[in-house]
């Protein structure tokens, strides 16, 4: 089919249908589902592909097959991998500033500052990389001839339920903290405003964050969220984005029956370009303690 019309010379609109990200790839949901995405002024923008059970487990497979090797990295490595998605994300700024002006119906000037401070929380984080263990860790006095220290690990897989609202900022402010401590992650995007977070996932197959660190999921978190809260090779869960106190609920018991670490993150969504903090990372942390004798 031509791309212009030979009445008029204008362009046909080109309708997308956006994928998955899982493994590092961009495949297509298993059920052959998809939805419409509209904009804020109600107009059709995209269709995503509608995530199911299968995918939700693909994508659960494919963060642990990539722990290993993430978890094993040096923290200052994994800090420059996450500083590089900065980078590359400053370099299609322009992109995610009209993703998100259009998708969150904001003016441009707020889009703009929207994007940029998920670009420099990206930043913050990165540099939070290699500095968290001496926060966080510690050396014990004890009674005894033996060094004592506790120091940091990451919990494993981590099922993240992005924000609602806030499609980029509150995306990347769920995300980095993850990541950045070694852990891999299963992130349901914002069901009626996943275009920025899709973006987010072509940035990253291109950066060098290896594939299955981050897998992203599109449609209902109120369908694929109970999945990953009762999947049994998922350590921790995010509920950030889960309004509806029933849900909260419902996750929750799912999450016990393997003892996940669950966050819950504030009942209302909060503002995004308040300072973060520590606590999202300290919160998908495992602190081992060592005992060593003196002399030996």
């Amino acid at each position: 089919m031509p791309t212009k019309s030979s009445a008029s010379g204008q362009r046909l609109d080109v309708r997308k249908t956006y994928k998955l990200y899982i493994g590092g790839a961009f495949p297509r949901s298993e059920s052959g589902r998809s939805y419409a995405v509209h904009d804020a002024k109600g107009q059709f923008w995209a269709n995503a592909a509608q995530a199911s059970r299968k995918d939700a487990r693909d994508a659960v497979a494919a963060a642990r097959k990539a722990f290993g090797s993430w978890s094993g990295r040096t923290a200052y490595n994994r800090g420059q991998v996450v500083y590089r998605v900065a980078e590359l994300l400053e370099g299609r700024r322009d992109q995610f500033v009209e993703e998100v002006q259009r998708g969150e119906g904001v003016g441009k000037r707020q889009a703009q500052a929207g994007v940029s401070a998920s670009i420099d929380r990206l930043v913050w984080y990165a540099g939070w990389a290699d500095k968290l263990a001496q926060v966080v860790g510690s050396s014990n006095p004890v009674a005894g001839p033996y060094f004592d220290f506790s120091v940091p690990e990451p919990t494993g897989v981590v099922a993240v339920v992005a924000p609602q609202q806030s499609s980029l900022l509150g995306l990347v402010s769920v995300v980095a903290p993850v990541i950045v401590t070694g852990n891999t992650c299963v992130v349901v995007a914002s069901q009626t405003r996943p275009t920025p977070a899709v973006a987010l996932a072509e940035v990253l197959a291109t950066s060098d964050v290896p594939g299955g660190v981050v897998n992203l999921l599109t449609g209902s978190a109120a369908e694929v969220a109970p999945w990953l809260a009762s999947h049994m090779d998922v350590n921790a869960i995010d509920l950030t984005g889960v309004n509806d106190s029933g849900l909260r609920t419902e996750l929750q018991a799912a999450a016990a029956d393997n003892l996940k670490r669950v966050f819950l993150g504030p009942a209302a969504e909060p503002d995004w370009s308040a300072g973060p903090g520590t606590a999202r990372m300290r919160a998908f942390l495992e602190i081992k303690t060592v005992w060593h004798p003196i002399g030996i």
